[in-house]
């Protein structure tokens, strides 16, 4: 399937993300902040990353403008607890090319892989 770097500094939500990502056949990838994850993403290739947007050390949001800033030309799904619009609109301005609303829904890995298919973006 896909190669999927996901980036959250809550063991918890990364435990199940990766875990049903793996169920999935993805590869997965893990950071615990903005600062891990942009020196993972800038080492590796991804078909996806997905980035929690409030973090400590580096918070999504500047993870994101500091990748798109060095070139990182791939896909980023920014997670966010908030269903804010403000926060949606932030994320994408950040440079995300979508946003998932936590917590994920029963469509999560269906969206996943119309990320990595390119069938949103």
């Amino acid at each position: 399937m896909g190669k999927i770097l996901l980036v959250d500094d809550d063991e918890d939500i990364r435990e199940l993300v990766i875990l049903r990502l793996e169920i999935a056949e993805h590869d997965i990838d893990f950071a615990v902040n903005g600062k891990v994850g942009f020196d993972i993403a800038m080492e590796n290739n991804y078909d996806l990353i997905l980035m929690d947007m409030h973090m400590p050390v580096m918070d999504g949001y500047d993870a994101i403008q500091q990748l798109r800033r060095f070139g990182y030309e791939g896909k980023i799904v920014g997670l966010t607890a908030s269903a804010m619009m403000n926060e949606t609109q932030k994320a994408l301005s950040s440079g995300c090319d979508d946003v998932i609303v936590k917590p994920i829904t029963e469509d999560f890995e269906i969206r996943i892989s119309q990320y990595i298919d390119s069938q949103y973006f």
